[in-house]
């Protein structure tokens, strides 16, 4: 089967590709708001799962020259698939990006969201440090770092606070699932599926199977797992 795809579509779709690394058409074409299906495991939804008294946090997300469209499903997966009285603050670190949908445009945005706070970098920082600034302007205990280009999912942030709760030495990962750059389409591991984070002898982070001796410690696969390593993107931690 075939399809025409007209010029000018054609060259929206090349252009989001090119500035994006995404296809930002089909994103764009995706409410905001959009529905995702809960991967969480049965043993993550037991009632006193998590401990009732977690402290708020400030989620920080720093971007650059991000797709609208991505940057807001961003943001308002936060605020609507979370307690609202965890979410402290949003921080959006901008750092320095020079499109103009992420200047008046953001700010007029979200001026009726007091939780968000915009916070823009005098010039190019850099990941780390735009982090950090994000961090001077938090006011939260505890800090969540997000990409600007995920989604959260129904109870993403009740396990991150329980384990800083029960140990505040304790840096957490979420599990990463993945978003079909051409397709946007939402794909999800079970429990089974976790991974831990790993260097190989060239040093190249790689994802590792959970080793032997940490499954014996668990009564359930989706229980949380040590990793010496982790991704780097998405995280909470204890100020």
């Amino acid at each position: 089967m075939f399809f025409y795809v007209a010029a000018e579509v054609k060259k929206l779709v090349d252009d989001g590709w090119l500035k994006n690394a995404f296809n930002q058409y089909v994103s764009d074409m995706i409410s905001v708001h959009r529905t995702l299906p809960d991967p969480r495991d049965e043993w993550c939804k037991k009632p006193d799962r998590y401990l009732t008294d977690l402290p708020a946090t400030a989620v920080v997300i720093c971007f650059h020259n991000e797709a609208w469209s991505v940057l807001l499903r961003t943001v308002h997966s936060v605020l609507d698939r979370s307690p609202a009285q965890l979410i402290q603050e949003i921080i959006l670190v901008d750092d320095f990006s020079d499109m103009e949908h992420l200047k008046q445009q953001l700010e007029e945005y979200f001026e009726d969201e007091p939780k968000v706070k915009i916070v823009r970098a005098k010039k190019r920082e850099g990941l780390i440090r735009a982090r950090l600034l994000g961090a001077r302007h938090a006011t939260a205990p505890v800090l969540t770092y997000l990409d600007s280009h995920c989604e959260c999912t129904t109870g993403w942030l009740e396990p991150l606070l329980d384990r800083i709760a029960r140990n505040s030495t304790t840096v957490v990962c979420p599990v990463i699932d993945v978003i079909d750059d051409a397709t946007l389409e939402y794909h999800w591991r079970d429990s089974g599926g976790v991974n831990v984070g790993g260097f190989d002898w060239n040093l190249q982070f790689n994802w590792h199977a959970v080793p032997e001796r940490e499954k014996k410690r668990h009564k359930n696969s989706a229980e949380p797992v040590w990793s010496p390593t982790m991704a780097g993107g998405l995280f909470s931690i204890d100020r």
